[in-house]
């Protein structure tokens, strides 16, 4: 079926900068492809409302400082957005980011049944939707908000006309909110060329830096790797460990972990780096011998495949979607979560391993068949097509 004439719109609490950078604007131009009108609701990174068009139609509400705020905000104001989307340019198809805000998508596909409109609801789910938002802080009436999530999850789930996971353990959990409804899974949109193109500044077997990249919050099991590579700091003097990632996330937990460096008399050797564009981190993994990510829980993981596009091998936490993406002995090593003495072996393995350019040049292998742009905008035409045909169906009056 054709999508021309078609208008989509992407719902989530992703944040985006006005022009967009690099990454988001591949993304993008990649989607364009599909021939739709494209609209975006999500988050600015300041406390303005802004409208622009790049590609798509960008309707960004102020970011405000606590997620919970954010999470008011985005349920008070996007459905009545969403809803004039859906009147003034005839939005045909809901992807809500999450099952979570699924349930705005699910609510305005309600509602505008009633004015005679039908519409396509996809929902996507990137991780683990019950649990990792209580694994990034501590929150006050935890129960309270995680009842809250679960309700908004199954009201979503149970009007979804299609669902997109980004790995086996996405999947499986939709799966068990709503058996019956059809799925599609594809990766997350990374920005592939950047680490493709990016040549190594360090060989392999002569890299000495273990680098962590992703927000610096519990869930990630940042300490561990702290904790993990102090047990191997003396018998490896060259080796350094440098944590690249934004820490305002979580602002306590980041300081806990410069206070457990300093405990530990790791201060020389420890780096602390900050959020940085694409083409850094590319830089650094560049210059890596191994990408660790100790997730206690992990949607996915792209950082791993983004490693490993650059040749670098990955250590992650056995758990969730991780094991979609490292395989255990071939492109990296596979921990259990929140062991150190497991992951400080594996690390005293990676840097003892005369062959460590064999198990990178699988990892850039693998990682190369595992994502592609062309892939990823396949990804969407087909659940496009599947979708707008649900819809269309729906509309047809049942034959007499």
């Amino acid at each position: 079926m054709s999508t021309q004439e078609v208008s989509v719109c992407w719902l989530g609490s992703g944040r985006y900068t006005q022009p967009l950078d690099e990454t988001q604007a591949k993304k993008w131009a990649a989607l364009a492809q599909l021939q739709v009108s494209m609209h975006v609701i999500g988050f600015a990174t300041d406390l303005r409302f802004r409208h622009f068009v790049q590609a798509a139609r960008f309707y960004l509400l102020p970011e405000l400082s606590a997620a919970p705020l954010r999470y008011v905000e985005l349920f008070a104001l996007a459905p009545m957005v969403l809803f004039w989307l859906v009147l003034r340019h005839n939005v045909e198809v809901i992807i809500s980011q999450s099952p979570i805000d699924g349930a705005i998508g699910a609510f305005v596909k309600l509602v505008a049944r009633l004015f005679g409109k039908r519409i396509a609801l996809i929902v996507e789910s990137h991780g683990d939707f019950s649990i990792s938002i209580f694994q990034q802080r501590a929150m006050s009436a935890a129960g309270i908000y995680r009842a809250l999530l679960k309700w908004c999850a199954r009201f979503a789930l149970r009007h979804a006309d299609r669902l997109r996971s980004v790995s086996g353990m996405t999947r499986r959990q939709l799966e068990s909110y709503a058996p019956d409804t059809p799925m599609h899974q594809f990766m997350a949109w990374t920005d592939s060329s950047v680490f493709r193109e990016t040549p190594r500044a360090i060989p392999l077997t002569e890299a000495q830096a273990i680098v962590y990249a992703g927000v610096l919050i519990p869930r990630k099991g940042v300490h561990i790797l702290i904790e993990a590579f102090a047990q191997i700091a003396p018998q490896f003097p060259a080796a350094t460990l440098v944590l690249v990632g934004d820490a305002q996330a979580n602002e306590t937990y980041a300081q806990q972990l410069r206070d457990q460096v300093e405990q530990l008399g790791l201060g020389a050797r420890v780096t602390f780096v900050g959020a940085v564009s694409q083409r850094e981190l590319a830089s650094y993994m560049g210059r890596a011998r191994v990408l660790v990510l100790p997730s206690f829980s992990e949607g996915l993981g792209r950082v791993l495949v983004e490693a490993m596009l650059c040749g670098t091998p990955a250590i992650g936490s056995a758990v969730d979607g991780i094991p979609d993406v490292v395989q255990d002995g071939v492109n990296g090593y596979l921990t259990p979560p929140g062991d150190a003495d497991a992951l400080a072996a594996r690390l005293a393995d990676t840097l003892n391993d005369p062959e460590i350019e064999l198990m990178g040049e699988r990892a850039r292998t693998f990682a190369e068949t595992y994502f592609s742009p062309e892939a990823y905008v396949e990804g969407y035409r087909r659940l496009l097509d599947q979708a707008l045909k649900a819809a269309r169906h729906d509309r047809e009056p049942a034959a007499v």
